[in-house]
């Protein structure tokens, strides 16, 4: 499996970003999971359906699937901050099945991973780079400049096609190896 982390100022176009890398991995036969991180309450369930009210019940785990997709709510007793690591541990690892799969990781940015930060010079946001040795990229917009100069490819922003083809010439760089156990 293969991870990168989408880094950057709220309101950056990570989002945007993710979206359009998820069409162009799957548009060159890859398979692409995402996870984000949400900072506020979320819930996808609604009340009144069976599911939540298996929830309300009490229970830990509901996963609720058809033919066409599987979905798992797990409660905490108790707020429990999981690692980005512990996250991508709850996915099939699709690459065993000789699918290249690319797990995209937004909302980390602290995350010991390989990241593209977006950066947009209108943001007026500090650039992350200079201060953060997972960055192996700038996507931003393409007329530009970054704030400081940088050894790091600059990506076109708005050419997710192109970030796409950036990551996957190079492999090696983002195979996924959980850390080890201390």
């Amino acid at each position: 499996m293969n991870v990168i982390g989408l880094c950057g100022a709220s309101g950056s176009g990570k989002t945007t970003l993710g979206e359009g890398l998820i069409r162009a991995l799957k548009a060159q036969g890859c398979r692409v999971s995402v996870i984000k991180h949400a900072h506020k309450w979320f819930d996808i369930d609604r009340p009144g359906k069976d599911s939540f009210r298996h929830r309300e019940a009490g229970a830990f785990e509901v996963l609720v699937a058809n033919n066409h997709r599987l979905a798992l709510m797990r409660e905490f007793e108790m707020e429990a901050d999981l690692s980005v690591h512990q996250l991508i541990a709850e996915l099939s690892d699709l690459g065993a099945f000789g699918v290249e799969h690319w797990v995209i990781v937004e909302g980390f940015k602290h995350a010991d991973l390989p990241k593209v930060e977006v950066w947009r010079a209108a943001h007026g946001a500090p650039a992350a780079y200079p201060n953060d040795p997972f960055v192996v990229a700038i996507a931003r917009p393409a007329e530009d400049t970054v704030p400081h100069s940088t050894a790091l490819p600059l990506l076109d922003l708005d050419d997710p096609a192109s970030v796409a083809d950036f990551l996957r010439s190079d492999p090696q760089r983002y195979g996924y190896r959980a850390p080890q156990q201390r």
